[in-house]
């Protein structure tokens, strides 16, 4: 038995997964991890009812609101029965998923939390012998795990980090450490440092943090041990403002800035620096006795704003604190962004002692910055423009165009069988066609014209204020580029294009309308033959849309029954008997009306939808050959068969399964094929047809002599059957040229042992011409139209009751 596509996918997880019946609320499938959790032999969970494995009353209630359809997902922790009995706390999630056509199932994910409610009581244990340690410090002190999660801290920390009463009341580690690097002036740095010390277990560090409350903290990293093995980190923070105003220039250099690596410097209360830290040497190219007695607009200035030092020590003055974007000039002139925080600091009675700043080059995080924006906006293949660039180009174009009444032109390209080239040299061959073609675009246009990639092989080109002649040029262009040969690793060929073009403002006025309407031109270019350009016309919508729409009503008359299959009388010329009828469909729609198999058959081959309606034929008229022949009917039930079915790889088996399915024995069908299915692959078809040969259906070439004819395939495949396609017909005997075709077809039909059958038979004068020129068989309005089942079996009742 084949095991569900989604059997490996459960088993690959590393959590305990169920699969729950959505209707019994049995367990369908268990992974080995679910097993093991639970004790259970392998396949032992399959078959149980979830609610016996429930514990508390909090889970039946669910599963019994999940039966009474009221509930379809939690999310919680609870408990499990395991096969001993024993119960085991997990934490687990229900959610409702769809795996394929078996329906509707609740997976549910769990993780065994055992282990983890140990290790909680043992940390609570630790905490509460910490606690009288932590308190009886002058310094505060935070204590975390190798994780940062928060184990204890003491009432100095939350003082000295004026943390919230609400976060006092409350465990929020993650919200105590965003309030803290909310409270650091320099947060990115904060970060970046925590994260330094969180990937080295055994580092002791040492940190100057300056808080935007004008408080400056001196941190101490140390990590904690148990049995010689780092399992956390002790963090002490010594409030040093006061020290700083306290010590000599040359303490204050030593202590607070050697270790950062941020430039910083510190300045008297008349804004000269008094010291600089060796980041800050580095960063300027100023030796830091070049540095003393300098003011920090003398290496730092905005572009835009001559008044920036008076501004930036005003809000110092009134906020206590300053920061942005500004520029900092090398002592070898030149300039370069950066980030620069201020912050005073004042004494015991408020007098400002110091000012402190913080400063860093932001030439790499701009480019990062940079880069990741060219990555948004540029294909990453081609480097063209993408989607969303290209929406942004057209929206400019259409804001300028407006104001101007300019008109401009949207190109919309697509490669010419494109495909091909990544099925038969591979995707990264294709990679580097697609490169290549990028830049032969570029070159066809001006510099105010964007060519952008929208993704596999299409591109738009947005042609900047010009007319139909202009887009005209350009297309012209861009064809000629495309078609000048590609050579790639010694390998020659050719590359061409379909191109549509859509103006402004005549067709379209928004970019989405434009964007369509030049895709709906290409797609007639295609439709024409390739390899050409072709201006929007409003009736290309229309087309469309009539496409679209007999579409959808197709697939609905499949769906809803709306098909019924005709049959029409295959006739024997030597006797006039019929031996047979051809299986032809019929439609008729309530809001369309009757509509002509030429007209939605092409729309159904386009779609796809050919291949549904192929196997209902096969389907239904099997079934009702099947019937006749369990009458005594000797009938042979003739179906056309299009390209793509017969292309299926199931074909071969769907047409045994339906004559199975009916016992039909199989020289009661025929499959009639057109000469361009045997010719696109000749061996794969060959074999096919051997296949359908050898379970004994017939196989005929319908329209005979209107394709690309090869009289070899005539002598390689098993056909039994030509049929003269009704254009060589509708002229005879008048029309010498159809006569002749008729007459060739017919001699080579008996040179080779093929039955001839000519359709579309209508007049006396055509049946005696195919008499004579030894035609076998015809079928056409002379003898009677394709009838409905009932009208069939009353012609062939009226026709054994003449022969009587």
């Amino acid at each position: 038995m084949k095991q569900p596509a989604w059997l490996p996918l459960i088993e690959g997880m590393l959590e305990a997964v169920w699969l729950v019946d959505a209707i019994g609320l049995r367990i369908v499938a268990a992974n080995r991890a679910a097993e093991t959790l639970l004790g259970a032999a392998p396949g032992a969970l399959a078959g149980t009812p979830v609610v016996d494995l429930a514990i508390t009353p909090e889970d039946v209630f669910f599963w019994e609101d999940v039966a009474a359809g009221l509930a379809e997902n939690i999310f919680s922790e609870t408990l499990l029965r395991r096969n001993d009995g024993a119960a085991i706390p997990v934490e687990r999630r229900v959610s409702r998923v769809q795996l394929g056509p078996e329906g509707p199932f609740y997976m549910v994910a769990m993780r065994d939390k055992s282990e983890q409610r140990r290790a909680e009581n043992q940390m609570e244990e630790l905490v509460a012998e910490l606690r009288a340690t932590l308190e009886s410090t002058a310094d505060g002190i935070l204590v975390a795990n190798m994780e940062g999660a928060i184990r204890a801290y003491n009432n100095r920390f939350a003082e000295l980090w004026s943390l919230p009463g609400d976060l006092l009341t409350r465990r929020d580690d993650a919200a105590v450490h965003a309030w803290m690097k909310q409270c650091v002036l320099d947060g990115e740095h904060y970060a970046e440092r925590l994260g330094v010390i969180s990937r080295a277990p055994l580092l002791e560090a040492t940190d100057i943090l300056a808080l935007r409350s004008g408080r400056v903290l001196e941190r101490v990293t140390l990590p904690q041990y148990a049995r010689g093995h780092p399992i956390g980190r002790v963090y002490s923070y010594r409030d040093i403002t006061q020290r700083l105003a306290d010590e000599t220039r040359l303490q204050l250099a030593a202590r607070v800035f050697a270790a950062s690596l941020d430039a910083i410097f510190v300045t008297d209360p008349e804004f000269r620096i008094i010291a600089a830290n060796p980041a800050c040497e580095r960063l300027t190219g100023y030796a830091r006795e070049e540095l003393l007695g300098r003011l920090p607009e003398d290496f730092i200035y905005d572009l835009g704003q001559d008044a920036f030092p008076d501004q930036m020590k005003a809000q110092l003055s009134l906020e206590g604190l300053w920061e942005g974007e500004l520029w900092h000039r090398r002592k070898d002139g030149k300039s370069s962004p950066c980030l620069i925080s201020m912050v005073r600091v004042q004494d015991e009675s408020g007098k400002p002692l110091h000012a402190i700043g913080f400063f860093r080059d932001l030439t790499e995080s701009l480019a990062a910055k940079q880069k990741i924006e060219e990555l948004a906006y540029n294909d990453t293949l081609t480097g063209l423009p993408n989607r969303l660039m290209l929406a942004e180009r057209m929206e400019f174009a259409l804001d300028h165009a407006r104001r101007s009444g300019d008109a401009f032109a949207v190109l919309f390209l697509d490669l010419d069988h494109f495909k091909q080239i990544n099925d038969s040299l591979g995707h990264l061959f294709g990679d580097r066609v697609l490169i290549e073609v990028a830049e032969r675009l570029k070159s066809c246009l001006r510099q105010a014209d964007t060519a952008a990639r929208l993704g596999g092989d299409e591109f738009v080109l947005l042609l900047d204020q010009t007319d139909a002649r202009g887009a005209e040029t350009t297309a012209r262009r861009v064809l000629e580029a495309l078609t000048r040969p590609f050579t790639l690793d010694d390998i020659h060929f050719t590359v061409t294009c379909s191109i549509g073009i859509a103006l402004y403002p005549d067709d379209g006025a928004t970019i989405d309308d434009l964007i369509k309407n030049s895709d709906s031109a290409m797609y007639h270019v295609k439709e024409r033959g390739r390899s050409d350009f072709r201006f929007y016309q409003r009736q290309m919508n229309i087309g469309l849309l009539s496409r679209m729409k007999l579409d959808h009503a197709m697939r609905q008359a499949l769906e809803h029954g709306g098909f019924e299959l005709h049959y029409q009388p295959q006739v024997d010329f030597a006797n006039g008997r019929i031996f047979g009828a051809e299986a032809l469909i019929r439609w008729h729609d309530q809001e369309l009306g009757q509509i002509s198999p030429a007209q939605f058959i092409p729309v159904a081959e386009e779609s796809g939808a050919i291949i549904a309606i192929g196997n209902w034929v096969m389907t239904r008229a099997v079934q009702q050959a099947a019937l006749w022949h369990a009458q005594g009917k000797q009938l042979v039930m003739a179906i056309n068969v299009s390209a793509l079915q017969f292309q299926q790889a199931n074909f071969v088996a769907s047409v045994a399964e339906a004559l199975n399915a009916a016992a039909l024995p199989p020289d009661c069908l025929e499959l009639e094929l057109t000469e361009s299915i045997l010719l696109r692959d000749a061996d794969d078809a060959l074999k096919r047809l051997d296949a359908l040969a050898a379970m004994g259906v017939r196989l005929a070439i319908d329209d005979f002599g209107t394709g690309y004819s090869s009289l070899s395939y005539l002598k390689r495949f098993p056909l039994h059957k030509l049929k003269i396609d009704r254009s060589f017909i509708c002229g005879l005997p008048g029309d010498d040229s159809d006569a002749a075709i008729a007459h060739a077809i017919i001699n080579l039909g008996q040179a080779l042992k093929l039955r001839v059958i000519a359709e579309g038979v209508e007049t006396e004068a055509q049946h005696a011409f195919l008499t004579s020129a030894g035609c076998q068989e015809f079928q056409g309005f002379l003898y009677a139209p394709a009838l409905d089942a009932d009208a069939f079996e009353q012609l062939l009742a009226a026709r054994e009751f003449l022969e009587k």
